[in-house]
């Protein structure tokens, strides 16, 4: 699964990698470790406005919720099964990138998950990169304010993360370049299930590079 992010780029990078605008200055400072059980404000970039980079809370609300506790479930949202579930297949076609430089998996050392390694995982040179991920809007029937919600993408794991993430053995969908507008625009969902995936590195948290 993925529920640690981290963004650590500027926005003039962030800017300048997806050729779109931040819909104001003051957000998305860098941030080593990102959780998404307090549900943040994450860098998204929708199909309708594919030239602002907007802040979307992590953990996606349907239209149809009658209050937000949903989001505790879905940080992310499986490939696989995306129009079976009620929170997902209504929203299918609203495709959205989340952009990151890196995110962080716990390798299981023992059947119990007491004693675990942190992993970051990423590109190359911690370059930027894009999950795809889908979005809604949810109105709050006690407030009346509108609220922007997302969710990432999981899939299948690869050799790398089925050694990390020897558990459940899911990784989060990682685009390539070439293929970000192509899931914008709505682009066969299965395209992008394993084995689609981006070379990845992965670091133990002491800092030793190790690559799969």
């Amino acid at each position: 699964m993925c529920y640690h992010v981290k963004q650590t780029s500027t926005a003039k990078a962030m800017e300048q990698r997806f050729d779109a605008a931040i819909a104001s200055g003051s957000l998305f400072a860098p941030q080593e470790h990102i959780n998404g059980f307090s549900f943040p404000q994450l860098p998204v970039i929708t199909q309708q406005a594919p030239s602002l980079i907007q802040p979307f809370a992590w953990g996606l609300i349907p239209g149809w919720a009658k209050n937000d506790e949903i989001k505790k479930m879905t940080l992310n949202a499986k490939i696989e099964t995306l129009h079976e579930k009620p929170a997902f297949k209504e929203v299918v076609t609203q495709r959205c990138l989340i952009i990151a430089n890196g995110f962080y998996e716990w390798q299981w050392l023992d059947s119990k998950g007491k004693n675990k390694i942190k992993f970051e995982i990423g590109l190359e040179n911690n370059a930027l990169f894009a999950f795809a991920g889908l979005y809604a809007h949810w109105v709050d029937t006690n407030t009346g304010s509108l609220k922007s919600t997302c969710t990432i993408l999981t899939t299948a794991a690869n050799e790398l993360m089925a050694n990390i993430h020897n558990t459940k053995k899911r990784m989060p969908v990682i685009l390539h370049p070439k293929d970000e507008q192509r899931w914008l625009h709505q682009g066969p969902i299965n395209d992008f299930a394993y084995p689609y995936q981006v070379p990845l590195v992965a670091k133990e948290i002491t800092e030793n590079y190790r690559l799969f």
